[in-house]
């Protein structure tokens, strides 16, 4: 049972799991305190908690063994036990486990219908089970948000982890209140101290029609970049290519697409290709939608807007800004592979209620 709204109820959530699929934070022992404070939050929920065996071995043995990182994926996914698969944290190179997971089919071997929570890299994960036609939950993840240094998990945050536990899904995501500026440090000496916050204006609608539909998917567009562009990773276009990891045009036809940056906080330059990318792909020829997360710290949001209207250039697409989705606090969970209903004038997006379709 868990306390929600002031309710016991039960939960669908019994058995969690923890990996490192990208970034090797979590083993490192001065992120000791930060892994206490996540612990004994879903302690306190009820939840059973194991971290899979190389998830904690920190960033330099995961950095050089991304089949290790693979092993933990595939375990956690063939572990009856397991509800929930929580991703410690993101990084840039998730894109490595490729040829671990796809070489003679183990992830596809290995897919059951459990939950799989992350964001940021973790997008290529993401992208990697839809693949394989399993759908997925992307927006939070244990360190950034579990872990989260205020007195109490952001009202937000937790409302929507709380929901996914509690009910398997999520049904319906509206606006928050407030976003909170990012920290300029995470050590020790944060914990307790709360975030600086803003009121929220809501779902801004940038052009087309305020109601669309269709399956939502995507994620942070500086790692969506990195699949066509060699300057960070010059193998990782050649592996995405080989595996087919990006769907082509017809398989984007009537989905929405979800973008948000990352705290690299890319400059307008950057975004504008990242925007030419999806573009010379047929994306946004083929989709009903596009749905955007609030910049971290709102950086460049005005020139992101602009670059949005000018890149895509089909004025009747429908372009939905601003949502507390990715690497800006507070984070809701978006449901990817169910059908969703956008409404920028009711300022909500709802989900149907059927599960577990591709």
């Amino acid at each position: 049972m868990i306390s929600y709204d002031g309710k016991e109820v039960c939960r669908v959530v019994k058995n969690v799991s923890i990996v490192s699929l990208s970034s090797g934070l979590a083993g490192e022992e001065f992120e000791k305190f930060a892994l206490d404070i996540g612990l004994k939050r879903l302690k306190d929920y009820g939840l059973n908690v194991k971290f899979m065996p190389n998830a904690l071995k920190g960033i330099e043995y995961l950095n050089a063994h991304p089949e290790k990182r693979a092993e933990d994926l595939v375990q956690a996914f063939k572990d009856p036990d397991t509800d929930m698969i929580l991703c410690a944290i993101g990084g840039d190179d998730t894109y490595r486990l490729l040829p671990y997971l796809f070489d003679s089919d183990e992830l596809k071997n290995a897919v059951s219908e459990k939950i799989f929570l992350g964001f940021s890299d973790t997008t290529i994960n993401h992208f990697m089970l839809h693949k394989l036609g399993l759908p997925t939950f992307y927006g939070q993840a244990f360190l950034t948000d579990i872990c989260e240094m205020s007195s109490e998990m952001l009202p937000y945050t937790r409302k929507y982890f709380e929901e996914l536990i509690r009910t398997g899904t999520i049904s319906e995501i509206t606006p928050s209140d407030v976003w909170y500026e990012e920290r300029t440090a995470f050590d020790e000496s944060q914990v307790g101290v709360p975030l600086k916050e803003h009121k929220c204006k809501g779902f801004e609608l940038l052009q087309g029609s305020p109601v669309f539909s269709g399956k939502i998917l995507g994620g942070c567009i500086c790692s969506m970049y990195d699949m066509f562009d060699s300057e960070r990773y010059p193998d990782m276009p050649v592996l995405c290519r080989k595996y087919g990891l990006f769907p082509d045009r017809e398989e984007w036809k009537g989905r929405i697409l979800l973008l948000e940056s990352s705290e690299e906080k890319p400059s307008p330059e950057k975004y504008r290709r990242a925007l030419e990318y999806l573009r010379d792909e047929g994306v946004f020829e083929a989709v009903s939608g596009v749905l955007l997360g609030k910049p971290m710290d709102e950086t460049y949001s005005e020139e992101y807007k602009k670059l949005l209207v000018s890149v895509i250039d089909r004025p009747e697409l429908p372009i939905v800004y601003d949502l507390n989705i990715g690497h800006a606090n507070p984070r809701c969970i978006m449901p990817f592979g169910r059908e969703a209903v956008v409404d920028a004038e009711k300022q909500s997006i709802c989900f149907s209620d059927r599960k577990h379709t591709k």
